[in-house]
């Protein structure tokens, strides 16, 4: 794969910050020295999880949005690497494959001018793309036995996430989506507002749970189509968070049924998680021990079969919070996968 970056021991011994009479976790972890091809590197390694990075907003910047989710890879792994190694995160059962990387594509994009028809269509067919490499990726990572934890890029990314696991598993998948916005928009060309309209237009998804949808930010048109597709089900933020109509743990357990009765994927967007720098950060929405809550939830059933956290946008400032936010739930992930 000619997007894939493997992460290499140097870059890591440059990331880790070791310190007397501890162990990090970054000192643990496998890593793959010489790619061949992704499945037969895998398929025999003694782990569980597969973590990889999408350095990439083409995706966002194609659905006209606040671009900078293509930082939060890096931002993950100086964190990452460096909890500490225990008992209680597994670092030994954890592989750091890389990242897809398409720095030359953002920059080939730069100076396009969206506003415009033909401009936009050409940054649209490069999320086509990105689409082809996350599907093989994730379709091999399953193959192998093992379990995919994405980080970074666009929420474009969840239909690559949704097709690799079905075809690795040859049979439509669910989906629980931590989101404020449902991303079951029209198929007028791939953005980071369609993903699981593809998805399930193409054949690849069949039950979809939309998890605090914000009521402000879901025009008519879009509420009506997904209130007239059975298989998809959701809640609103406001009826769990502000009208307290509805339980945030009752919610959860309506969420689960809906989708575990065969394989899902947990999709997080780091927009419903209020003050997070992401592509459409909200003021108002759910608390970061929610979203951990909610992984460590969805993460214990056996049926849980990948982990997509997406949207975020480090700045300088912001970048620690970032890496903090997302390593702790990657490790919520493989704890609730270990119980």
């Amino acid at each position: 794969m000619q997007h894939l970056i493997v992460f290499t021991e140097k870059e890591k011994q440059q990331l880790l910050k070791k310190r007397k009479g501890e162990t990090k976790f970054g000192e643990h972890i496998q890593l793959i020295p010489n790619l061949t091809k992704i499945y037969v590197d895998i398929v025999n390694l003694d782990v569980d999880y597969v973590v990889f990075g999408i350095n990439e907003d083409i995706g966002i910047t194609a659905n006209l949005g606040k671009t900078g989710a293509y930082k939060a890879w890096d931002a993950t792994l100086k964190v990452l690497l460096n909890i500490q190694s225990n008992a209680l995160t597994n670092a030994k059962r954890v592989l750091i494959l890389g990242h897809l990387d398409y720095t030359k594509q953002r920059n080939a994009i730069a100076d396009l001018d969206v506003s415009k028809k033909k401009q936009l269509s050409k940054v649209r067919n490069l999320v086509e793309d990105i689409d082809k490499d996350v599907t093989h990726l994730v379709s091999s990572i399953i193959k192998a036995g093992k379990t995919p934890i994405i980080i970074g890029g666009g929420h474009n990314n969840a239909y690559g996430n949704i097709k690799g696991c079905a075809l690795a598993n040859n049979e439509k998948i669910n989906v629980v989506n931590f989101d404020a916005h449902s991303d079951f928009r029209a198929e007028e060309g791939r953005h980071s507002g369609n993903g699981f309209s593809y998805a399930y237009a193409e054949g690849f998804l069949k039950n979809y749970f939309i998890f605090g949808l914000h009521e402000n930010y879901t025009s008519s048109n879009l509420l009506n189509t997904i209130k007239k597709v059975k298989s998809i089900n959701f809640n609103t933020y406001e009826a769990i968070e502000v009208r307290k109509e509805l339980d945030y743990s009752s919610e959860m357990k309506n969420a689960l049924n809906h989708v575990s009765d065969k394989k899902f994927g947990i999709e997080i967007d780091c927009d419903a998680i209020k003050n997070i720098p992401s592509s459409a950060m909200t003021p108002s929405g759910f608390s970061v021990k929610q979203a951990r809550q909610f992984v460590n939830y969805f993460g214990k059933d056996a049926n849980a079969t990948y982990l997509h956290i997406c949207e975020a946008a480090p700045t300088k400032k912001s970048e620690t919070k970032i890496g903090k936010l997302i390593t702790y739930l990657i490790t919520d992930f493989i704890r609730a996968q270990k119980s």
